[in-house]
């Protein structure tokens, strides 16, 4: 099996060589970058949650104790690009990133951490866009003809978000409080937990 340190130019890893891995290295460190909510509602076992802003704000400390083997996962694979390529400016460039993201890898019998059933960030997003359009196109033609503008506004929004590869309206929704989880991962309980390189220790479940 090709390794990350042989093949540096690959960036996505299948869900069964993840499960291949998980069993042959021990160095190997998953990090999940979704919120705190979707970890709590399902997440790989061994994994550590860094959600993406944590993970924004702390990169450099983040990718100083991250060893050569790395897999970023999240619900569907956006946010974990996003975490690698910014851990790649840190000098972490053998990442790699889950394809299908958590569901996948739950899907091809993966062993994962089931708790409390939540929307994931990704699918709430689409509910919101697409009831601002539905609202904006009823607006306009029952309220007033301005009111399309939302839609409009909402269209604009979702193809900047595809040029730029972020997505506004998923952090302010990350924010509400449906999708705060018990304990919200900092600093110290999530990046200072997770094992120095040179320490070969399994992941916390």
């Amino acid at each position: 099996m090709t390794s990350p340190s042989s093949a540096p130019a690959v960036t996505s890893l299948a869900p069964a060589a993840l499960q291949s891995w998980l069993k042959e290295h021990q160095d190997l460190v998953v990090i999940d970058v979704r919120s705190a909510a979707e970890f709590e509602s399902m997440h790989i076992r061994g994994s550590y949650n860094v959600p993406l802003p944590l993970l924004s704000e702390h990169t450099d400390e983040l990718a100083a104790r991250l060893g050569s083997r790395v897999v970023l996962v999240c619900q569907s694979g956006i946010r974990a690009e996003q975490a690698r390529q910014r851990l790649g400016k840190s000098g972490i460039d053998g990442a790699y990133v889950l394809t299908g993201g958590v569901p996948g890898f739950a899907a091809a019998g993966g062993d994962v951490v089931k708790g409390k059933d939540r929307w994931d960030l990704e699918r709430q997003v689409r509910l919101a866009a697409g009831s601002l359009v539905v609202l904006g196109l009823a607006g306009g033609r029952f309220v007033s003809p301005k009111v399309r503008m939302l839609a409009g506004a909402i269209g604009a929004g979702l193809t900047f978000s595809a040029a730029t590869n972020t997505c506004a309206m998923g952090k302010a929704l990350s924010a509400m409080p449906w999708n705060k989880a018990a304990t919200e991962p900092t600093r110290e309980s999530a990046i200072l937990r997770l094992p120095a390189p040179a320490l070969e220790e399994d992941a916390a479940a």
